[in-house]
């Protein structure tokens, strides 16, 4: 049985697998067609968190498929103390055949992972986001052509997307620049991740955003405050202020560097509008391939559970 926690999970080749099938699923759609190659299969989708592009995204990925999807919510005792993780999983995998969970606390994936019998995959937590981040590289892919010898820039900070971006830049060949604050730096253990995993990575980190663009192929940016670190906002916002993507720093990148955000974007803030809206932004192109990539992980995982 395999799942989809963290993109530490997947091998190089296993997500070269991952994306043609999604090339050829999109290009089917964009045709007219919806394939319907998972008939009868039932997604659950379990969120802690709010979401658009997840619960959108994987619900109308199961359906194009020919299958369905249930949105699960307070009402069936998740995350509210009404029976165990164990039962829950148990129970709930006699009924469905995957699972989408979006969790605060990444052990909680963990957990219900050990007691499913179907595959689990994270829609996020606070440590990763690797079904983001499989569409964000599919999409660069869309655009440069071959990965290998590419530098992704991420500017802000080290969070879930951070995370998972890392460990996507190291299986597929692509340089990882990072500009964050010395106080929002990836921690040792996942620096020891990261080393043990994709030791061939290419790692950049540095406190100067103009460094971290120079030789970028893309520039990448998330919200400086996170959903759970409300509290932080008015320091983050201090911290950050140096950060912000726009029309300047953008000038620093090569000509016609890609801007991507795996939003919602805070404008003014991380990102002025002149770039997220400008000619060099693939934000919408990431949003749309949210549902093509999970396409491709559906129909991997499922093919693999049987």
């Amino acid at each position: 049985m395999r799942h989809l926690l963290s993109m530490a999970d997947l091998k190089p080749a296993e997500i070269e697998k991952i994306f043609a099938i999604s090339e050829d699923l999109k290009s089917k759609y964009e045709a007219g067609l919806r394939e319907p190659i998972l008939p009868g299969r039932v997604l659950a989708l379990i969120f802690e968190k709010p979401s658009l592009r997840t619960r959108v995204s994987f619900e109308s990925a199961m359906i194009n498929l020919g299958g369905n999807s249930l949105f699960l919510g307070d009402d069936t005792g998740w995350g509210a103390n009404r029976e165990s993780l164990a039962d829950f999983g148990r129970v709930l995998s006699q009924y469905v055949d995957v699972l989408v969970v979006r969790s605060h606390d990444h052990k909680t994936v963990e957990e219900l992972r050990n007691y499913c019998t179907r595959p689990v995959i994270n829609g996020l937590t606070d440590y990763e986001h690797p079904c983001q981040v499989l569409a964000d590289l599919y999409t660069l892919k869309e655009c440069v052509g071959r990965l290998r010898g590419h530098t992704l820039a991420y500017v802000g900070d080290g969070n879930n997307v951070a995370r998972s971006l890392a460990l996507g830049c190291g299986k597929l060949g692509v340089k990882f620049h990072m500009a964050t604050p010395s106080g929002y730096r990836f921690d040792a253990a996942f620096e020891k991740l990261l080393r043990d995993d994709v030791p061939d990575l290419e790692i950049t980190v540095t406190d100067d955003p103009a460094e971290a663009v120079a030789e970028a192929t893309a520039i990448y940016t998330d919200v400086w405050t996170s959903m759970g670190q409300e509290q932080e906002t008015a320091q983050r916002k201090r911290d950050f202020a140096a950060y912000q993507i726009n029309e300047a720093l953008l000038a620093k990148a090569p000509a016609g560097a890609y801007f991507m955000h795996c939003l919602p974007a805070h404008r003014g803030e991380e990102v002025t509008s002149a770039v997220i809206d400008g000619p060099q932004s693939i934000v919408v192109q990431q949003a749309g391939n949210r549902m093509h990539v999970q396409k491709g992980i559906l129909a991997w995982l499922l093919s693999r559970a049987g």
